[in-house]
């Protein structure tokens, strides 16, 4: 899978961006605007500007350290940076930032998760755990 994983991030690395935006903005018509748009996966990074549909001002995300891990079989989503120029988005990052969101299993995606694993693997580095001794007293 190494090969294709490959592959995939060279495709996504060399996609032209106006290609890319003209699909997104065709599909998207009428919900929203992609007005600009970059994704690194070496890095982990994600940045887009999009403009909601009725809306004056454009909202600007930026995304990183991102990725999927696998804990007792299930794919999780983990966000571990992410802020925008819109304070109740950044709110709502606050609830998801750093917490492992399992991945819903839908049927006609289960052949893929495992390249989207591939793709988006990511090490955690995990806090030391402490060992506390507890010490019962006798009289």
């Amino acid at each position: 899978m190494g090969f294709l994983v490959a592959l995939i991030k060279l495709g996504i690395k060399w996609a032209p961006k106006s290609i890319v935006l003209w699909v997104a903005n065709y599909k998207l018509k009428g919900i929203t605007e992609v007005k600009d748009y970059a994704v690194d996966l070496e890095t982990r990074t994600v940045y887009a500007n999009i403009l909601l549909y009725g809306e004056s001002e454009a909202i600007e995300v930026k995304a990183e350290q991102f990725g999927i891990i696998l804990d007792n079989g299930a794919y999780k989503f983990i966000l571990q940076k992410a802020h925008s120029n819109k304070p109740w988005l950044n709110n709502t990052f606050a609830f998801v930032l750093g917490k492992a969101i399992a991945i819903p299993v839908i049927p006609q995606l289960t052949p893929f998760m495992p390249l989207a694993y591939a793709l988006l693997k990511i090490e955690l580095e995990l806090p030391e755990q402490k060992i506390v001794a507890v010490i019962e007293a006798k009289d």
